[in-house]
C-alpha cells in the first residue's frame, strides 16, 4: 500500500471541486482514489502537489490542439499546485518511439537547444510563467553515467517492454527495433523519480511511458505518481484530430483575425467540446451558456465568446476585440482594416481579371478565377464581378474572393 492510500485525509468540498477540475475533459485518471487522497493531503497540510509535464523539443507544428495538456496544467496551477514544465533535452537525443512504426531519428544538441527556447515561449502563452518551474532532464540523466544506466535498466523486463503496442506491432511485423529505444520510456520514467512528481500529464499515446514513472518511483521507494491522459482535439472539421496535414488546424502564431474567424467556423456541437478542453471558464459558466442556448439564445453568441477567449490568450484582449469587429465588417460585406498589399507591373496594357486573381494568389489558375466569377464570389472595390472579360488598367484596387480573402493591388 502506498503512502497516499495509507494516510487518510478528509475529502472536503474543495477536494471534490479540485477533482472535478482534474477530470474535466480528461481521458483517464489512474488511479483516481490515490489522486483524491493526494488532493486531500495537500488541502490538509497546505503542501502543493508536484505536477509534471514533459515535452521533447522536436519542433512540431504548434497548434491549439497541442495546448490541451497545457490548459489542464494551467487549471491545476490555478488551484495552487506546483507545475513543472520539463524539457526533454536528454531524451530528445534518444528519440521517442511512441506511436511510431519505425525508429525516430534523434535530434542534434543544436536543434534541441534552439527548439527548447521556442517551447518555453509557447508554453508561457498558457501557463503562468511566474509560477512555473522549468527543468531540463539532462540535469539528472547525464550524471547517471553508464553504471547508473545499467542499474536503471535492471528495474524493468524486456517482456514488459514488449507489451507496449508500438514495440509489439513492430516486432510482429519484423520491423527493426533498436536497443536504445527501450531507454526512452525508462528515462521518461526516471524523470518522475528525479522530480518526485505526484501527477504526470500526457496525451493518450503516452500512457505506457507515464505508467513507467509509477513503476520506477515504487522501485526507488517513492510514493507512485498518478497519471492523467488527455484526449486529442478534433480539428475544424469536427471529425479528424487537429493536424496541419489535414488543414483543419489553428496555429497559435496565426494572426488574430484568422484565429477568431476559424473558431467561429466550427460546428455548434464541436464548440462545446472545445469549451471543455480549451476554455478557462468554469464548468458552471459553460453549463449556464449551454442552458441559455437550449432555451433559445443564438449559439453564435457562445461561439463568439470562445473565439475571443482563445484569440486573447495568444494575442491580447484588444486584438480579440478588433478581430471581432473585423469579422463583423466582413460579414456585412465590408473591407477589413488591414489587407495584404501587392504591386504588379503591367507589361502589355490592362490585365484580365482571371489572370490578376492568379497573379495575386487569390486563385490557383485563371480558370479557377473564372469559375469563382461564375459563382459570384469575386469582388473589385466591393462590387461583384460578373464579366469574366473585365480588364483592369493602372490604379489601386481591392480584390475580394469569398468572405475572407482580400488583396489590395496596385497596377503600374
Amino acid at each position: 500500500m502506498n503512502q497516499a492510500s495509507a494516510s487518510k485525509f478528509p475529502v472536503t468540498e474543495r477536494v471534490r471541486e479540485a477533482l472535478a477540475v482534474t477530470l474535466r475533459g480528461c481521458e483517464e485518471l489512474i488511479p483516481e482514489t490515490d489522486w483524491v487522497q493526494k488532493l486531500a493531503r495537500a488541502e490538509a497540510t497546505g503542501q502543493p502537489l508536484r505536477i509534471k509535464l514533459g515535452l521533447d523539443p522536436t519542433a512540431p507544428d504548434i497548434h491549439i490542439g497541442h495546448t490541451v495538456v497545457l490548459n489542464k496544467m494551467r487549471q491545476l496551477q490555478d488551484l495552487g499546485h506546483q507545475v513543472i514544465f520539463l524539457i526533454g533535452d536528454f531524451t530528445s537525443l534518444i528519440g521517442d518511439p511512441s506511436g511510431r512504426n519505425s525508429t525516430r531519428p534523434p535530434l542534434t544538441p543544436e536543434q534541441i537547444k534552439a527548439n527548447a527556447e521556442t517551447y518555453y515561449k509557447q508554453a508561457s502563452l498558457v501557463l503562468d510563467p511566474a509560477k512555473t518551474e522549468i527543468r531540463y532532464n539532462s540535469e539528472w540523466c547525464l550524471p547517471l553515467g553508464s553504471m547508473g544506466m545499467i542499474q536503471l535498466a535492471a528495474k524493468y523486463t524486456v517482456a514488459r517492454m514488449m507489451e507496449r503496442n508500438d514495440f509489439h506491432d513492430r516486432f510482429k511485423a519484423g520491423t527493426p527495433i533498436s536497443v536504445h529505444e527501450f531507454l526512452y520510456p525508462l528515462m521518461q520514467g526516471y524523470d518522475s523519480v528525479a522530480l518526485r512528481s505526484d501527477l504526470e500529464l500526457g496525451g493518450t499515446d503516452q500512457k505506457f511511458n507515464l505508467l513507467m514513472g509509477r513503476h520506477l518511483q515504487a522501485e526507488y521507494g517513492q510514493e507512485p505518481q498518478c497519471i492523467l491522459t488527455m484526449p486529442l482535439l478534433e480539428g475544424l472539421d469536427g471529425v479528424d484530430k487537429m493536424s496541419k496535414s489535414k488543414n483543419n488546424y489553428i496555429g497559435i502564431t496565426e494572426d488574430a483575425n484568422t484565429m477568431f474567424a476559424k473558431v467561429l467556423s466550427i460546428s455548434d456541437d464541436l464548440m462545446w467540446r472545445w469549451y471543455t478542453l480549451l476554455s478557462f471558464r468554469s464548468l458552471g459558466e459553460i453549463g449556464k451558456l449551454q442552458e441559455e442556448v437550449q432555451q433559445g439564445r443564438n449559439p453564435k453568441d457562445a461561439k463568439v465568446l470562445l473565439a475571443k477567449e482563445i484569440t486573447a490568450r495568444f494575442h491580447s484582449v484588444a486584438a480579440a476585440d478588433a478581430a471581432e469587429q473585423d469579422f463583423i465588417n466582413r460579414s456585412r460585406g465590408g473591407v477589413p482594416d488591414e489587407i495584404e498589399e501587392q504591386t504588379l507591373k503591367l507589361e502589355a496594357g490592362p490585365m484580365g481579371i482571371g489572370a490578376l486573381l492568379k497573379q495575386t494568389g487569390l486563385a490557383v489558375s485563371s480558370g479557377e478565377g473564372n469559375r469563382l466569377i461564375d459563382g459570384g464570389g469575386v469582388r473589385v472595390d466591393s462590387n461583384v464581378v460578373s464579366d469574366k472579360g473585365l480588364k483592369l488598367g493602372t490604379g489601386t484596387y481591392v480584390l475580394q474572393v469569398g468572405k475572407r480573402k482580400f488583396k489590395k493591388v496596385t497596377l503600374v
